[in-house]
């Protein structure tokens, strides 16, 4: 896959549940993948603020990207961790911005 569109996911997280989150970021690959994405990373908190963490996708295309967040809606582990993450509270707002590659 050549990629054109990379989607970074920013998380702000609570610092004490720091080790919940680092759980939730490694659930995840094997669903991304599953579902169509390209997992670049997870990036936890290091030098700086505790609060603030993210992740890199890539995706051949805005439609590709759709089409993974359809998948993703679907999938009963996505789901799950979601729910996970939602019942412990480890993150607390989560955004997307989109970039294309200079």
């Amino acid at each position: 896959m050549t990629a054109v569109l990379t989607c970074r996911i920013d998380y702000t997280i609570d610092p004490r549940k720091a080790g919940e989150f680092a759980r939730y970021a490694a659930a995840w690959p094997p669903i991304i993948e599953r579902c169509g994405g390209r997992l670049v990373g997870y990036f936890l908190p290091g030098d700086g603020p505790n609060n603030q963490a993210m992740a890199l996708l890539d995706f051949a295309s805005l439609a590709e990207y759709e089409a993974f967040r359809g998948r993703l809606a679907a999938d009963e582990d996505a789901k799950a961790t979601k729910a996970e993450a939602d019942a412990n509270g480890c993150v607390l707002v989560e955004s997307r911005t989109f970039f294309r590659r200079a």
